[in-house]
């Protein structure tokens, strides 16, 4: 259920018109995944209005910090206000502008313990490069609008570094555990 802040996050987005929020049942598999491993450390390509940024952080543990990255800079604007509206301090969310894949790869080998793609699907196989760079042992990526399976999937399925799950959620999240 989608409480006051996530539901104007996502209103917001509906008005800008150039970003789909994630769907509540994506949020909540988010916020469940984030919970599960204890994330301090997580990265989010595509900042939206905020809505996902919000369930990630509602998942991590506290004092946690996420990152994440978009090219717009209203959205991050728009991100950060649904941030604190959701009763989160400014510390806890860096959102870095700029595109992706020249954001990554300047941020920590290892550093992260959940990696959340939802922008520009077409540079998920490069997100998964990179993701695998950033994530600690025991960390987890997911892809989300995975669906239906492709090249990423196969990429996903065929790593032994990897422990993968398709989550049925909206339109597919693609998960994996780094071993």
């Amino acid at each position: 259920m989608e409480d006051e802040p996530l539901l104007t996050a996502r209103a917001k987005a509906v008005d800008l018109g150039g970003t789909e929020p994630v769907a509540p049942a994506a949020g909540a598999a988010l916020r469940f995944l984030a919970t599960a491993i204890n994330a301090r450390a997580v990265v989010e390509v595509g900042t939206g209005c905020g809505s996902s940024g919000i369930w990630l952080l509602r998942g991590m543990r506290t004092g946690g910090v996420l990152t994440s990255v978009d090219t717009e800079p209203e959205y991050q604007r728009l991100a950060r206000k649904a941030f604190t509206q959701a009763g989160f301090a400014t510390n806890q969310a860096r959102l870095i502008l700029g595109r992706a894949l020249d954001v990554l790869p300047r941020l920590s080998d290892g550093g992260y313990d959940l990696v959340f793609c939802d922008a520009d699907p077409a540079s998920y196989p490069e997100y998964l490069v990179e993701g695998l760079r950033l994530l600690r042992v025991g960390g987890v990526i997911v892809f989300d609008d995975a669906l239906p399976p492709g090249e990423l999937a196969e990429m996903v399925g065929t790593d032994e570094r990897l422990v993968p799950l398709l989550l049925p959620v909206a339109g597919g999240m693609l998960t994996a555990v780094k071993r």
